[in-house]
């Protein structure tokens, strides 16, 4: 017969197998980037080939995902199946795939029906249980950005994922509740596993913290309520005892109520650690992260090999970074901060790709005047020589003390301060002014698409709107010319000076309000620091 005449060849359409498709995130630190999971099944020997750069739990993922189908009573295929993730130019880690590549696996099967949008979310346990896997709120966001809005997650992620705007959620306990919705021809027995119970985790600056708590130190006071109205970066230097780490750890009482897009940022951050409790609700209050002075870069700035995680500097996020013994952390961990202080953000690289996190924190650092904390005042006790104080005054430099606008001195205690405690502001008072401030700049700076009086940068201040009075700005030009400050220093002070205007209710910057700034910028010490 010609080859013009031959029969045309028809293909049994039901026998023959097809791809399994479904859709997952793969996380670079916050960053997603959706991922498409292919599944074939062939006639070679019976196996389970993996490929698109998995890492070392996601090849454990055949064997957790041959168990939990069996578990759920809807066998995977006994022939030989290939799952590809797509693309496979980027890194996949971790178990989240777990769910997606068993859609996938049972839609080239036949075994469930083919749907195009829903993103599998879901980690698996041997039993067929869907658990949690960390990074399901950043992976959601990245989903919805994507526009991938329908979203299927375990039942203890289901709050969490709920959290972002536009996702609508589908959560299951078992995989055999969820082979049943997409047509698999199984009835789900009653699941007896222990459910994850999800629980509320918000940062707070601890129990039942006070600035009424606080006596006397009402330079010190006043300058905590400059920052928490402005933004603004704050030093605070004394002897010991004095009452430092009282005022930083209770400077979130006084802030205001994180914003809904900083508290879901921050959340993303909290749900890309190990070991965490479930995020149920957007946190308001702002976080306070206190490192030990021991930490390295890693554990301050965020890294690791290959999985990069978030630093302390991250966590802060839309809140406070508390250095306590400032001058105890090692110079090249303090100067790392000198990035995320200026962008707020933090850019690690490494040889693949770059990572990206979010860092707009206020930096609040404590120290002591010298080693041995008692060089104040006459100086009579301090034990320390010159060379020990210039060391230990060495460790902040003057590149990071640059980027900060407040720097100082709490001075001791004495039995006056103790005996008038009902004279003593509450968190709850000053708040009130606090947040009375943010509106006022939150009105004057939204035409230029600016919250905060430390966003302004220094060539908005030459706008009618922002400047100061003609005095005031002669007090900083002769300040900048005569090298007590800097050109940032210059804006820095502008921006306290806005602030403090804020504070008091009056329209302008005037003299006093700039001499005020100043001053609280440079009497740390003699003003050394500047």
């Amino acid at each position: 017969m010609e080859p013009s005449q031959q029969a045309p060849v028809t293909l049994n359409v039901k026998s023959a197998t097809r791809i399994g498709r479904s859709y997952s995130v793969a996380l670079t630190g916050m960053k997603g980037q959706m991922v498409t999971v292919e599944a074939d099944i062939g006639n070679a020997l019976p196996g389970f080939t993996l490929l698109g750069l998995p890492d070392q739990s996601l090849q454990e993922a055949k064997d957790r995902i041959r168990a939990a189908a069996r578990n759920s009573g809807l066998d995977l295929t006994r022939r030989h199946l290939t799952v590809n993730l797509t693309p496979a130019s980027i890194h996949k880690r971790g178990s989240v795939f777990d769910l997606a590549i068993m859609m996938a696996a049972w839609g080239a099967d036949y075994a469930v029906r083919a749907e195009t949008g829903p993103v599998f979310l879901a980690a698996l346990g041997l039993d067929g249980s869907l658990q949690s896997a960390p990074g399901i709120l950043p992976a959601v966001m990245a989903a919805v950005d994507a526009g991938y809005t329908d979203i299927v997650v375990a039942k203890s992620s289901e709050v969490e994922a709920q959290l972002v705007p536009g996702a609508t959620v589908r959560a299951y306990q078992h995989l055999a509740e969820v082979a049943h919705d997409f047509g698999a021809p199984i009835e789900p027995a009653p699941y007896s596993g222990a459910a994850a119970r999800p629980v509320v985790k918000e940062h707070t600056a601890g129990p039942s913290l006070d600035l009424a708590e606080i006596q006397g130190q009402h330079e010190a006071r006043w300058a905590l309520e400059i920052a928490a109205a402005g933004g603004h970066n704050l030093v605070l230097q004394g002897p010991p005892g004095a009452g430092k780490t009282m005022l930083a750890q209770r400077l979130t009482t006084i802030m205001p109520a994180m914003e809904t897009t900083i508290a879901l940022e921050h959340a993303a951050i909290q749900s890309l650690s190990e070991g965490r409790d479930m995020t149920t609700a957007l946190p308001k209050r702002p976080p306070f992260e206190a490192p030990h002075h021991a930490a390295s870069v890693s554990a301050l700035i965020g890294g690791g090999s290959g999985n990069v995680r978030p630093g302390a500097v991250s966590k802060a996020h839309g809140g406070v970074l508390f250095l306590d013994e400032a001058a105890e952390f090692r110079r090249q961990v303090l100067d790392t901060l000198r990035q995320p202080l200026e962008t707020g953000k933090v850019m690690l690289h490494r040889a693949r790709h770059t990572v990206e996190f979010p860092a707009a924190f206020q930096l609040v650092m404590a120290t002591n005047p010298c080693p041995c904390g008692y060089g104040y005042g006459t100086g009579k006790a301090c034990r320390c020589t010159s060379l020990q104080r210039r060391r230990y005054a060495a460790k902040l430099s003057g590149p990071l003390l640059d980027r900060v606008d407040l720097q100082v001195t709490v001075e001791s205690l004495t039995s006056q301060h103790l005996a008038a405690r009902s004279s003593a502001e509450s968190s709850a008072q000053v708040a009130a002014r606090v947040t009375r401030a943010v509106e006022r700049a939150r009105h004057r700076l939204e035409p230029y698409g600016l919250r905060r009086n430390h966003q302004v940068p220094l060539q908005l201040f030459t706008q009618p709107s922002l400047q100061v009075t003609p005095t005031g700005r002669r007090i900083l030009e002769e300040a900048l010319d005569a090298k007590q400050i800097s050109a940032r220093g210059y804006g820095r002070i502008m921006r306290v000076a806005w602030t403090i205007a804020d504070l008091l209710e009056v329209d302008r910057p005037s003299a006093e309000h700039v001499d005020m700034a100043l001053y609280l910028r440079l009497n740390t010490s003699g003003g050394q620091y500047v």
